[in-house]
């Protein structure tokens, strides 16, 4: 791999830090709502997930924290968004005022405010520098998603060199070696959604030509 290739100043690709260490009460009383309307047991629900019975009584009783690793495969099988599971925290004015934060040349524009641990931002990265020495790949904890909106992606991710375009969607588990920047000289947007639990990596975009 050459050692100069295209791409922003270095960014860390984690969200400005925010309010995401409250339990939501309104998580566990939805997923039982959802259970019980659809006619399932606890059992029935951990065979469909894969998540124990005695996790899920502790998730809809509120004795065990709800994450973005358990409550991915219970949106599916409810067959609802992942937003439908986290109730909007309380407040007189439920809509949402973003404010832009800047790191590192990127824009981030948060579209929640959701506590518990996820957390969904609009991203607008810089145009590439061709002259950037490559960047080191980095690893943290967490799990990352991401859905290009507009512009070319590049994710290096372990042994991958990747290139996302508008409607491609990259996943991954964040203690990965991996780097995302721009893939070219106009502004990319991407919709990011980050959780502090890893999973395992699915990766679905187009090999980076050359």
């Amino acid at each position: 791999m050459s050692s100069r290739r295209p791409g922003p100043p270095v960014f860390e690709d984690t969200p400005p830090p925010g309010d995401d260490a409250v339990v939501l009460d309104g998580v566990g009383p939805r997923l039982r709502e959802l259970r019980q309307a659809a006619g399932a047991t606890l059992a029935d629900l951990s065979a469909t997930t894969g998540i124990s019975v005695s996790t899920l009584s502790r998730l809809e009783s509120g004795r065990r924290r709800p994450t973005l690793e358990l409550l991915l495969p219970l949106a599916r099988a409810h067959q609802v968004p992942l937003d439908d599971l986290v109730p909007d925290a309380s407040t007189a004015d439920p809509r949402v005022h973003p404010r832009p934060t800047v790191r590192h040349g990127v824009t981030y524009l948060p579209l929640t405010r959701r506590p518990g641990g996820l957390q969904a931002y609009k991203q607008i990265l810089p145009p590439a520098d061709p002259d950037a020495p490559a960047a080191d790949l980095r690893v943290h904890e967490g799990y990352e998603w991401l859905y290009v909106l507009s512009g070319a992606l590049r994710l290096r991710l372990g042994d991958h060199d990747l290139v996302l375009g508008p409607g491609e969607v990259a996943e991954f588990d964040t203690r990965t070696p991996h780097w995302i920047g721009n893939a070219q000289d106009r502004p990319t947007e991407v919709l990011a959604l980050y959780g502090p639990q890893g999973e395992r990596m699915h990766v679905r975009a187009r090999p980076k030509q050359g």
